[in-house]
């Protein structure tokens, strides 16, 4: 097993997605504990005193003029964790709150929190058991951090709240600590607010969408080309001669590429170069690669910010390298809303396309000899009618759901809070877009894979006879009408693999 090494100089995005999804042992080094160590000491002589220090010695946004008596300020902390773990709504996916606890644990292990070297051990101590704490699914406006997720995340750590074990089963929060040997950690001046104030739930969704996204856009180019060949389209629109030189940009560039690698000695391609009376191909077939490519080139710039909030240290008040304990807006989380949304945008007319791909195929007058519905029998059979119908209907739900969330804001916290990002709900329905997507192309390929076989005795390229050979394994051929949804669903299932 994998173990990723957190150090003052942060961690990459692999590594994330390597503890998220592939249960990654974390450790600390001994650099990063030091640091952590010599910055508590600012934070114990602030925490002495009598001076009024944000998140030490006050109360929390607009109660932040509150000044708190020293004998307060452990109970402080407690209170600050037990009243945001006020989310409501299902429990997220475990990998999302994994990421979550891994980039909050990456942040107090900069040495910028003032969070004790004990806090950090006792969260790599919880990833490393396997335990999950329960997070619902609303709480977070993106802003003052993803407050909720977190303190339900810190609540954990208290011996507090609720969690589920390695099994994916509730168990007593004492209990699963207990059984790991783990001590719950009783905070201390700063340690509540430094583990709920980070864009760290924001920015893991959106670490695990890029990893999704870059994974579907090379699949949705070899299934853009399968369309072209069951639809006897021409491979000639895609020649680098026609993109690189004339439109630079390189996603579309790199799609280009890919179909027209995926074309390549396809007898059925080669079969209409002559005599074919077409002048040119639908725009869902010739202008695959400026789509596809669009949103390879959002993935690009989505990957840049990622890797710069992945270099952060996001907390308020921060710690300086001189010690000063200052206050700052780095907890707004706009820069990773913003890419969340866009991200979404071209996810979606993907999608879209695709669909327009698979209703051509389905469609007589429009598939160039294919039987209506690619059905056995149309007429006493439907074929693949109706995964045209869940196709459009999960083009709809994304098209809603591309509406941008980072435009909206309501203000919280007596107005002391009085913009906010709404980054969680952008990442949230981004997770939504991109698993609807990825059903989306695999009723595109369940359709393609069908109209090439419907094209023998021409041959398709190596490539799409290498995917449908995968395909093949896990849903049957063309046939009488049966139970489709399972074949469907394993169709989705071999793009996420």
């Amino acid at each position: 097993m994998r173990t990723v090494t957190i150090n003052s100089a942060g961690m990459t995005m692999q590594d994330v997605i390597d503890v998220a999804r592939h249960n990654a042992r974390v450790e600390i080094s001994e650099q990063a504990l030091a640091g952590m160590a010599a910055t508590r000491e600012h934070i114990e002589k602030l925490a002495s005193g009598e001076t009024p220090v944000y998140g030490i010695s006050t109360g929390f946004g607009a109660l932040a003029n509150r000044h708190i008596a020293i004998e307060d300020r452990v109970q402080l902390q407690k209170s600050l964790v037990r009243s945001h773990a006020a989310g409501m709504g299902e429990p997220v996916e475990r990998e999302v709150v994994r990421a979550l606890m891994l980039l909050r644990l990456k942040t107090l292990c900069s040495g910028r929190t003032g969070a004790r070297p004990l806090v950090a051990q006792t969260m790599a101590a919880i990833l490393n058991a396997g335990i999950t704490p329960y997070v619902h699914e609303y709480g977070s406006l993106g802003c003052s951090g993803d407050l909720a997720p977190l303190a339900h995340c810190a609540m954990v750590l208290m011996g507090e709240g609720r969690a589920f074990g390695p099994d994916g089963s509730e168990q007593p929060v004492p209990e699963l600590l207990a059984e790991a040997g783990i001590t719950a950690v009783e905070l201390r001046e700063k340690e509540g607010l430094a583990l709920i104030n980070g864009t760290d739930g924001m920015l893991g969704m959106a670490i695990l969408a890029i990893a999704d996204l870059n994974h579907l856009v090379d699949y949705a180019d070899k299934i853009a080309a399968m369309s072209v060949e069951g639809l006897m389209g021409t491979d000639q629109v895609f020649r680098p001669e026609l993109h690189e030189p004339l439109r630079p940009h390189p996603g579309q560039a790199k799609s280009a590429a890919n179909m027209f690698a995926a074309l390549k000695d396809s007898e059925i391609v080669a079969s209409h170069k002559i005599g074919d009376n077409k002048v040119q191909d639908a725009y869902s077939l010739r202008c695959a690669p400026q789509v596809t490519g669009g949103l390879r080139d959002t993935i690009d710039y989505a990957t840049v910010v990622a890797t710069r909030e992945l270099a952060a240290a996001v907390d308020n008040p921060i710690v300086l390298e001189n010690g000063e304990v200052t206050s700052n807006g780095n907890f707004h989380g706009a820069p990773v809303a913003y890419i969340l949304d866009f991200l979404a945008i071209p996810a979606t007319d993907l999608g879209s396309m695709s669909e327009r791909r698979t209703d051509r195929m389905l469609d007589q007058n429009r598939s160039s000899g294919l039987p209506p519905f690619l059905a056995a029998d149309a007429g006493v059979d439907s074929g693949l009618m109706i995964a045209q119908y869940t196709q459009a209907g999960l083009v709809s739900e994304n098209k809603r759901l591309a509406a941008p969330a980072s435009v909206d804001s309501i203000p919280s916290s007596a107005m002391q809070e009085d913009h906010v990002s709404m980054g969680w709900h952008a990442a949230r329905k981004l997770r939504k877009v991109v698993d609807n997507l990825r059903m989306i192309l695999a009723v595109e390929l369940t359709a393609a894979a069908r109209a090439i076989e419907l094209r023998a005795p021409n041959k398709p390229s190596p490539v799409s006879a290498e995917l449908i050979s995968r395909l093949r394994k896990v849903v049957p051929g063309m046939g009488t009408d049966r139970f489709l949804a399972p074949e469907l669903a394993a169709a989705a299932e071999l793009l996420r693999s």
